[in-house]
């Protein structure tokens, strides 16, 4: 699509009319209809605004150009799983789980391929395949290149072990120590519980970074133990395959 069809596209399917954007992104009716008429596109702080406010990417927006892919993770980028910066933006560098609200989520190479290899095994691309073709391509990838420039000095990392000692320290009965979280999007563990008064509820956020790890009983049974954590607070529960008859173990605050 074009740039103009995608914009006049995304317009109808929010139900505005052009005065209607015009007001939101602070142009005038005219400029809207020059837009989808394919006579001018919009500058590039209005491109921010219009991203912002249909939730889109700014390749979206000019007809998807660019093939975009997580420069950490080197996934295929799609405007459901880009990253936010702390100031709520589109980030169109990376996805959801390598970089959250601001923050990247692997410093350690070696780490990202263990969690990415094992998604990638199937009948026809094996672990060792996978392992290789991880090692060849993300040296390639922008994040690592400019680590060093782009790292947090070892700030995220001590949070993630200072949260695996307080979730160990909790001594749940039948969940295995836990050695390792990974990123997870809110949105593939948000599940639903069911309280003593019968409420469902659900406590994270869709569009959150996580970070989390599922763990097998020690005492056999068929079910799962999940962790998932913040700096705000650690959640644990236990479900089924595939997330099927949660219960809630332990919400508790930091």
């Amino acid at each position: 699509m074009t740039t103009q069809e995608v914009l006049h596209e995304l317009r109808v399917r929010h139900g505005m009319s052009q005065d209607d954007l015009a007001e939101k992104v602070f142009v005038t009716r005219q400029a809207v209809s020059r837009w989808e008429n394919g006579e001018t596109v919009p500058n590039t702080e209005t491109l921010k605004l219009l991203s912002n406010l249909y939730n889109v990417s700014i390749n979206t927006l000019l007809g998807s150009p660019r093939k975009l892919i997580c420069q950490c993770c080197g996934m295929p980028l799609e405007d459901s799983i880009l990253s936010r910066n702390k100031d709520g933006s589109l980030n169109e560098d990376y996805c959801q789980w390598c970089y959250a609200d601001g923050t990247y989520t692997y410093h350690d190479m070696d780490d990202l391929i263990e969690v990415c290899v094992k998604n990638m095994v199937n009948e026809n691309f094996s672990e060792e395949q996978a392992r290789s073709y991880m090692k060849q391509m993300l040296p390639t990838l922008d994040y690592w290149k400019r680590q060093d420039e782009l790292g947090d000095e070892g700030e995220f990392d001590a949070l993630k072990k200072q949260l695996i000692k307080e979730i160990n320290d909790l001594q749940i009965e039948g969940m295995p120590k836990l050695d390792r979280l990974n990123a997870l999007v809110g949105q593939f563990v948000n599940l639903e519980y069911q309280l003593p008064s019968g409420v469902n509820v659900k406590f994270l956020n869709d569009s959150t970074t996580y970070l989390g790890n599922q763990l097998e009983t020690e005492n056999g049974e068929d079910r799962c133990f999940g962790v998932l954590a913040n700096k705000d607070f650690i959640l644990i529960c236990t479900y089924e395959k595939d997330g099927v008859n949660p219960e809630l173990v332990l919400y508790k605050k930091r």
